[in-house]
């Protein structure tokens, strides 16, 4: 990613894509507690994750609107959430017993009664928020100031960057959007939390993974040999042998004996007998550039078969 010198407080593209991941557990959460306090069957989908700058932000909101100033305790500045228009009105009418399916279409500011009763539902909103940013981080969305004029709010420089989640809510026929906007300073600052969550994540999938090649390796074949190797012998020894001569492997009963699986030294053991069998029993796993648990396991069991 190049370095934008007139954007110094933009974050990299990988913690973008991690505040994506973030908010999909939000909007998830979110479907069965919104569904639960209004009663009512509903959808919610996260449309985008971008940078940019407060101004852009404002500008892309209708107006009037529901806009709110949240507190990000213990971090410095504010972010903001705001609902259009389109979604707070038929909100309010099935938090006083309506349906919240009127066709009419609602341009004006929203009363001081009437956002008494939008409080309940941005509690809701805002746990749900606080648990999707506990695996990175504590914060304590707050709100601080409830505006319906976008370009009234002042929190920010009109030309520093934020964070901007879009996200569709659908209630019935009723389409509406939530957007938040969150300072990209901010979220820079928490970038070492961001990594330490993202290496607990790769260690644990790590373990997922290894698990899976393992369930699938236990199904695999192999040959194993055990060998009673006795003494070298030359090219020249050998092209000199006639019939009638004599070969002396000497190999002692006591000598450990080479179990080799598929062309590779993997154990050694002694010679045993089972009944009528002669059998391998495994006292010494050789070390290997690359041993898993099913080394492991391997080590603390016998292999048997036919002796050569």
């Amino acid at each position: 990613m190049k370095f934008d010198f007139r954007r110094p407080d933009r974050i990299p593209k990988s913690q973008v894509r991690a505040i994506h991941l973030l908010h999909d557990t939000f909007v998830r959460n979110l479907v069965s507690s919104l569904s639960a306090y209004l009663r009512s069957y509903l959808t919610v989908n996260l449309v985008s994750v971008e940078q940019l700058s407060y101004a852009e932000f404002l500008d892309g909101l209708p107006s009037p609107t529901c806009i709110v100033s949240l507190g990000l305790s213990p971090y410095d500045g504010n972010g903001v959430i705001e609902l259009n228009p389109g979604l707070v009105f038929p909100i309010l009418e099935m938090l006083l017993g309506g349906t919240g399916k009127s066709s009419a279409t609602i341009q004006r500011d929203i009363t001081e009664i009437e956002q008494r009763l939008l409080d309940g539902l941005f509690r809701i909103i805002l746990q749900d928020l606080r648990e999707a940013w506990k695996p990175v981080t504590n914060v304590e969305f707050t709100i601080e100031s409830m505006e319906t004029e976008p370009q009234l709010l002042h929190l920010l420089a009109p030309n520093e960057a934020v964070v901007s989640i879009g996200i569709e809510v659908r209630i019935g026929e009723t389409v509406g959007m939530m957007n938040i906007a969150m300072p990209s300073i901010v979220i820079k600052m928490m970038r070492q939390k961001f990594d330490q969550q993202w290496s607990v994540r790769k260690t644990r999938a790590s373990d997922v993974e290894q698990s899976r090649v393992l369930r699938v390796l236990r199904q695999a074949s192999l040959t194993v040999e055990a060998r009673m190797e006795g003494p070298t012998l030359t090219v020249g020894d050998l092209l000199g042998m006639r019939v009638g001569n004599l070969l002396t492997f000497d190999f002692p009963v006591e000598r450990p004996i080479e179990l080799v699986v598929n062309g590779a030294r993997k154990f050694t053991g002694q010679v045993v007998s089972t009944g009528r069998k002669r059998a391998c029993q495994i006292g010494f796993v050789r070390p290997l550039p690359y041993q898993g648990k099913m080394s492991e396991e391997a080590a603390g069991g016998s292999a048997s078969g036919s002796g050569e």
